[in-house]
């Protein structure tokens, strides 16, 4: 929280009634100001200067200077939490993509059609993001292996003995995770000995998109899950925006199955469930990677992991976006290392080695 108490959020959009749209909710928030508005691009940037905003929400679309053109200058002149309104559509999937790579912290489908109809769990999900990027670490891409390594917080004093079985990864990331992701996934060797599933917090429209971009940057495999799909060595899975992703057993080989189960904790796909299903068919012979994000989905799955023996990873506050899904698993006691992104891929190769 700024040292005021309340978040100043400049809200830029080309649109007057979508401005008005996005101040109104932001104002039925105690812990929100709307300290401005601006029209496009070119306007938010002398906005910036003068106002100096806690968080900027900045529309995609509009005239005289974009949205990813103007996320460009924020970046490079004036760092700050930036969160992008995008369609919800193939085109505004991949403009989202280009601009969570750039640094923006989190992103907000506009509504379609009578924006009414939308009001209540937009305007939810907007107000819960801005608050988290009030306090979320703002870094341009690679800025974390650009840099030189920094120390562990904490490593585990007895690694587990070489025989140690890890036959899985599972990861879990949340805001801030696709930045995070397009870092580590790409750093991993192209012969990685075990298979990968991910639960990204994502909609739908976006994670076929996602998951391409990051095979096109990554030496292993990276694909959306479907039912039935096969884990392998060196082939990455990303849970579908929309479906719980889940590992099961069919004809004795691991495949994904995807599960239409209700939300948990408020997010579908959960990790929690994956981690589950995780652990019901590999026991503790797993590693659980815990990433950057809002709220504790993965807590709870991991603990079942941990029982059983799984090793647990969490990223280090110094490099994560938002410091709250690793945080919930540290405080709960079941993380074994806690790592700055930067030595993650090392780590998992390590760990999956023995």
């Amino acid at each position: 929280m700024p040292p005021n108490g309340r978040i100043r959020v400049l809200v830029v959009d080309d649109s007057a009634l979508m401005r008005q749209f996005i101040s109104d909710i932001l104002r039925t928030d105690a812990r929100l100001e709307v300290c401005g508005v601006a029209r496009d691009g070119r306007d938010a940037l002398e906005q910036i200067k003068v106002l100096n905003p806690d968080v900027v929400t900045l529309d995609v679309e509009m005239p005289n200077m974009d949205g990813i053109t103007a996320l460009q200058e924020i970046m490079r002149v004036n760092p700050r939490p930036v969160i992008m309104l995008s369609t919800m559509t193939q085109e505004g999937a991949d403009t989202t993509l280009k601009a969570l790579a750039l640094g923006c912290v989190d992103f907000i489908g506009k509504p379609s059609g009578s924006i009414s109809l939308n009001i209540k769990d937009i305007g939810r999900e907007i107000i819960e993001k801005v608050v988290a990027a009030s306090g979320a670490r703002v870094r341009g891409r690679s800025a974390v292996f650009g840099a030189k390594a920094q120390a562990s917080e904490f490593r585990r004093m007895n690694p587990p003995a070489s025989s140690g079985r890890r036959d899985i990864v599972a990861i879990a990331s949340s805001t801030g995770g696709p930045m995070a992701l397009s870092e580590l996934l790409p750093r991993l060797p192209k012969n990685f000995p075990v298979p990968i599933v991910i639960t990204q917090h994502m909609p739908k429209e976006f994670t076929g998109s996602f998951a391409k971009r990051l095979n096109e940057e990554s030496q292993i495999e990276v694909v959306e899950g479907f039912d039935g799909l096969s884990l392998k060595p060196g082939r990455a899975v990303i849970a579908p925006g929309g479906s719980h992703l889940i590992v099961k057993r069919r004809a004795g080989s691991a495949v994904c199955g995807l599960s239409d189960a209700p939300p948990v904790l408020s997010v579908k796909p959960a990790a929690n469930i994956m981690f589950l299903s995780v652990a019901d068919e590999y026991g503790g012979n797993v590693l659980c990677v815990i990433l950057t994000g809002m709220g504790r989905d993965g807590t709870d799955g991991a603990k079942a992991l941990k029982r059983r023996g799984a090793y647990v990873i969490a990223e280090s506050q110094k490099t994560c976006v938002v410091y709250g899904m690793p945080k919930a698993a540290a405080d709960a006691g079941i993380v074994d290392e806690i790592l700055p992104l930067n030595e993650i891929p090392d780590a998992m190769v390590r760990v999956v080695k023995g």
